[in-house]
């Protein structure tokens, strides 16, 4: 549990802090006035100021906000350093700078990676890497590096013959020879099915080799990797809306969860998954939707094209159908949250 909470605190702060501070950096720079830079909502936790503003760590690590003056035109205390008076171009380029934050994060994370840890491809031998503490295998006394020799009497040659004699052994003890430095190790292990992966499994990954990939390779190799997930998310997001389902919607209760089942892997894969869901994050800001960055971006097109800004009315209008779709999608998610706790999904 302390594991988990402290996972969650890490990755929701990682993404705030950054997506915030993109809002903020442009907000300076185009000459708009910050009252504060806050992380987390609710009650105050430290906070001090420096120079107009005040920097604050709240107790609801969930979001954070920037206070910049003028984003109501009808209470713009700032006079021309308010929002409402810069430029359309200064106000979009703030507005957007957030999830562009989101996505220049796993960039450097992937790089990070790559170039100080090395680039990982799953070794085809049956030895594990990484046995995941809880689970089946680490209950049944196995160990990192161990090496399979027999599953039920049947030798296995390779790490796939491993997983295909366990993805459909559901609840049934498996009687496991494994070799260990120079001893045998003779256990059984109960595979437990996983309903996010659809089959069943004993808590283990395969070891890798390692390649460490020098400056250059390992900006390319980011970059590649950001655009495939990118275009893998884009793709899931597709079938969603032509399905018209949100089954795999998780809201922050199953984030945490995710969150702390990563860390007991490692730092890196926390890394992995904190930036895997910031382009999440960057991509859904973008939607078009009131009350997300993306709504906004659109409502301040729509005033470069009228060359004034939408009625106050109809802003609030917006903004409330805005509040209300997510909502919805909130009460969605969390009910998934809330069936994959009790269900074991």
């Amino acid at each position: 549990m302390v594991l988990t909470i402290a996972a969650a605190i890490f990755v929701f702060g990682l993404l705030v802090l950054v997506h915030e501070l993109g809002h903020f950096i442009t907000a300076k720079l185009t000459g708009m006035r910050v009252d504060e830079f806050a992380i987390g909502f609710g009650p105050k936790l430290l906070s001090f100021t420096r120079g107009e503003t005040v920097y604050s760590l709240r107790a609801i690590p969930l979001g954070g906000f920037n206070d910049i003056a003028g984003m109501d035109p009808a209470n713009n205390e700032a006079g021309s350093r308010g929002y409402c008076e810069k430029p359309v171009l200064s106000r979009m380029i703030v507005i957007l700078a957030g999830s562009i934050m989101n996505f220049i994060l796993p960039l450097v994370i992937f790089f990070g990676i790559f170039f100080f840890v090395g680039v990982s491809t799953p070794n085809p031998e049956p030895v594990f890497g990484t046995v995941i503490a809880g689970k089946a295998a680490d209950q049944a006394g196995l160990q990192d590096g161990d090496r399979i020799i027999s599953l039920d009497g049947k030798a296995i040659a390779n790490w796939t013959e491993f997983v295909d004699n366990v993805k459909d052994n559901e609840g049934t003890p498996i009687k496991v020879v494994a070799q260990r430095g120079d001893e045998t190790i003779e256990t059984t292990m109960t595979p437990v099915y996983d309903a996010q992966a659809k089959k069943a499994m004993v808590g283990v990954m395969s070891s890798v080799d390692t390649h460490h990939p020098g400056l250059v390779e390992a900006a390319g190799l980011a970059v590649q990797k950001t655009y495939m997930i990118v275009a893998m998310m884009l793709d899931a997001l597709l079938q969603i809306v032509l399905k018209l389902s949100g089954s795999e919607l998780a809201g922050p209760i199953g984030v945490a969860q995710m969150a702390g089942e990563v860390a007991q892997m490692g730092f890196v894969p926390l890394l992995n998954f904190a930036a895997f869901l910031s382009l999440n994050l960057g991509i859904v800001n973008l939607f078009p939707i009131p009350a997300l960055d993306g709504g906004h971006f659109v409502t301040l097109c729509v005033e470069a094209v009228r060359g004034k800004p939408m009625s106050p009315k109809a802003l609030e209008y917006t903004q409330k159908v805005g509040i209300v779709l997510l909502i919805l999608l909130m009460v969605l998610a969390t009910k998934n949250d809330i069936v994959r706790v009790f269900t074991g999904g």
